[in-house]
């Protein structure tokens, strides 16, 4: 038997979850309900791409849903639990995609025992590609937790969490993919610097990329190592990492993780009560 899902928003991350879960069939389109605030347009181009269904009138879908996934903007939170609240039953799993907006306000906005999962993924779902963490409510039981395992499984790697873990997750995994992208803006440009065209240089960088994600997979994450083990005395890749250490690179990288963690937490006091 299909789950029947309903996705409370249709931004990008929704819709990354949405390709990954039908690619896997963790989902079908015909049991998978999409819906936003008033965006008409934005339905129309999911119905069209995906074959979803799409609309306003959300009770019917709520209440026959297995899945509720929150993926509304973090400030529309209060307002799409509202919304939805009378819909909710006993068996309802709410999985919410919100950054910062805990457990404890998402109960006490619905006033009545529900099972509610915090996961962070990132963009990557659309390829099956995302890290996601999961963090679970008393209320959570084991059929609804393999669920969500299975579904965000499908769409890649998924891991249960303790909830205070979850902004450390928002600054690794969550925002991970742009740091990457960042470092990638950043060889690109230097590789067209020193001579190379944009496509040689953007088809080297990317089979190298995938090449040092497989490597690091393979060795128990010892990435420490890895460098050491290309980084030749006196050699070119020395040269580049005394350059890197001189910049302090690697403490510039450390200390905006956890400053994204630190947001992390300044988003979610919005969402304490």
């Amino acid at each position: 038997m299909k789950l029947k899902a309903v996705f409370i928003g249709a931004g990008s991350m929704a819709e990354a979850i949405i390709a990954g879960a039908l690619r896997s069939g963790a989902l079908t389109p015909e049991h998978t309900y999409v819906t936003n605030k008033a965006n008409d347009a934005r339905l129309r181009q999911l119905a069209e791409e995906f074959g979803v269904q799409t609309g306003y009138e959300t009770s019917t879908a709520v209440q026959e849903a297995d899945i509720i996934v929150l993926a509304m903007k973090p400030k529309d939170a209060e307002a799409g639990l509202l919304s939805i609240r009378p819909f909710i039953h006993e068996h309802s799993v709410i999985i919410s995609l919100l950054a910062g907006v805990g457990l404890d306000f998402m109960e006490e906005t619905l006033g009545k025992p529900c099972a509610i999962i915090r996961s962070m993924p990132n963009t990557s779902a659309a390829l099956r590609k995302s890290a996601t963490a999961l963090a679970l409510n008393r209320f959570v039981t084991e059929v609804q937790h393999a669920a969500a395992i299975d579904l965000f499984s499908a769409i890649g790697t998924a891991i249960t969490v303790d909830e205070s873990q979850m902004d450390a997750v928002t600054a690794v995994s969550g925002s991970g993919p742009a740091y990457f992208y960042y470092v990638a803006e950043a060889i690109q440009q230097a590789g067209e610097d020193l001579g190379l065209d944009h496509e040689t240089a953007k088809e080297l960088l990317i089979q190298t990329l995938l090449g040092a994600a497989a490597m690091f997979s393979k060795h128990d994450g010892q990435a420490a190592a890895l460098r050491k083990a290309i980084t030749s005395p006196g050699g070119t890749t020395e040269a580049a990492i005394r350059t890197f250490d001189e910049f302090r690179t690697k403490q510039a990288i450390e200390a905006g993780v956890k400053e994204a963690a630190v947001q992390s937490k300044r988003l979610g006091k919005a969402y304490i009560r």
